[in-house]
């Protein structure tokens, strides 16, 4: 029998992680080797388990898929990493990859496509979609300096993750909360999101976040 790639989940939806396990343990060439709910848990105990790939959440409480990523790529460098997320492509599959990723997938793909994906990427390769690749074909080019890409390139990770908090109508106490920041911390960041976006005022960039996180999220 041919050995079987070892894999790890990192989701905190535990509906939807054990279903990914369910379909992935069906393969005669892949198995979950380990399941965690938090970035954290994952990093103390992923080295001792030794797997081939782990699948990781983007969204999650605390450490974000993004900040895993990075963490996972440093302390173990050949690791396979494949994030997958509910988020559109545009908005994080470059974030993911410079992060350290192997490769970036929607939750909505069917499994047929998750599986290719997870393979190639097992055997070495990188894989994004075809949207994806444009994208970045686009950025290469020198993208119009107005265009809603453009516009999200221009924020760090974190300040994406506040930009979009914003246009959910949250304020700062609450934001902090939900990242665990210090308020000071998150105005400091609002402060940056503005000077960035050339916004005069607090209502600019509010309805900024609103108008963009509407035209990209019908």
């Amino acid at each position: 029998m041919p050995s079987k790639s070892r894999l790890v989940l990192i989701d905190d939806h535990a509906v939807f992680r054990d279903g990914l396990a369910m379909i992935i343990q069906r393969e005669a060439d892949l198995s979950v080797v380990g399941q965690y709910e938090d970035g954290a848990t994952a990093l103390k105990e992923i080295v001792a388990l030794k797997p081939e790939m782990a699948i990781v959440d983007i969204s999650m409480e605390g450490l974000s898929g993004i900040d895993l990523t990075r963490s996972l790529r440093a302390k173990l460098p050949s690791l396979r990493i494949l994030v997958l997320s509910m988020h559109k492509e545009f908005l994080y599959a470059e974030r993911a990859l410079r992060a350290g990723a192997n490769g970036y997938i929607m939750k909505q793909e069917s499994g047929k496509t998750l599986m290719a994906a997870i393979r190639h990427i097992v055997k070495g390769g990188t894989y994004v979609s075809e949207a994806v690749k444009e994208l970045m074909l686009q950025s290469v080019r020198g993208p119009d300096s107005k265009t809603s890409v453009s516009l999200v390139g221009r924020l760090s990770d974190r300040e994406l993750e506040i930009f979009q908090l914003i246009a959910k109508g949250q304020g700062t106490r609450q934001m902090a909360d939900a990242l665990n920041l210090s308020t000071r911390t998150v105005e400091t960041h609002r402060e940056h999101i503005r000077e960035k976006l050339s916004l005069k005022n607090t209502f600019e960039l509010i309805q900024c976040a609103v108008e963009w996180s509407v035209s990209k999220h019908p």
